[in-house]
């Protein structure tokens, strides 16, 4: 790889799909890399592949620019984590205001490992979905801590480590506009039906956002964020006829 190239870190969900395609558009050389902690929404390891695929069969700058996928094990993380993420267990407000969902440790375990594979594949450039905008309360997700992130893995590889965070400023709305603005309707529409954000892993109902048993947490964020993306289209097209 070369010093123009990146390494996205890729869930098949529509955030990091969607950063995948800002990663296409601007670097020669894009791969990717998922992780299996043990989650119970596994399904979104299963869609990776085909949104990869249809993502190259869209735009042939993409599919130029493509490269390899990996899919790394971090089982031990599953395993010491007590969420209802990677346990049968309620999502919830827990005692200590955060999200029964979330993962202690997991993004930063994502970056670090992502930034070990950069390292041997000469791709310093780290592209991640986090946002602290329209998110469930992670902190891992907060800028300030993708920036410390950031100055730890320069400081522990000797190396200058970027980590792109497209998303980091965008509500769900803005995502949705961002994909349409990245990769027009034809790309809007795989974000929709092929990605996976529900946190039950449910590929059963089918609403007009995409996937997702319509209940929880990221259900609740993508359906509403859907609604106001598409409203806000609307309110476009009729100001566009009255002028």
């Amino acid at each position: 790889m070369t010093a123009d190239s990146a390494l996205v870190l890729f869930s098949g969900g529509q955030d990091s799909t969607v950063c995948l395609a800002w990663a296409l558009q601007r670097f020669a050389r894009v791969e990717t890399v998922g992780f299996q902690y043990g989650q119970r929404h596994a399904v979104e390891l299963a869609v990776r592949l085909p949104i990869r695929e249809k993502m190259a069969a869209l735009n042939d700058d993409w599919k130029a620019r493509l490269g390899h996928d990996y899919l790394l094990s971090l089982d031990a993380l599953g395993e010491i984590s007590d969420s209802a993420l990677t346990r049968d267990s309620a999502i919830e407000i827990a005692a200590n205001g955060l999200p029964t969902t979330f993962v202690p440790g997991r993004n930063l375990l994502f970056l670090g490992y992502a930034a070990a594979l950069g390292y041997r594949r000469g791709a310093f450039d780290l592209v991640g979905g986090m946002c602290e905008t329209d998110y469930s309360g992670y902190p891992d997700c907060r800028d300030a801590t993708i920036k410390a992130m950031a100055r730890a893995l320069t400081l522990g590889l000797d190396r200058p480590i970027a980590i792109h965070t497209p998303l980091m400023g965008f509500d769900k709305a803005a995502t949705f506009a961002f994909a349409l603005e990245l990769g027009g309707k034809s790309f809007l529409d795989l974000v929709v039906e092929e990605t996976h954000s529900c946190y039950l892993g449910d590929r059963s109902h089918r609403h007009e956002w995409g996937y997702g048993c319509g209940a929880c947490p990221a259900c609740q964020l993508r359906g509403q964020g859907f609604a106001k993306f598409t409203a806000g289209l609307e309110l476009k097209s009729d100001e566009s006829r009255t002028h």
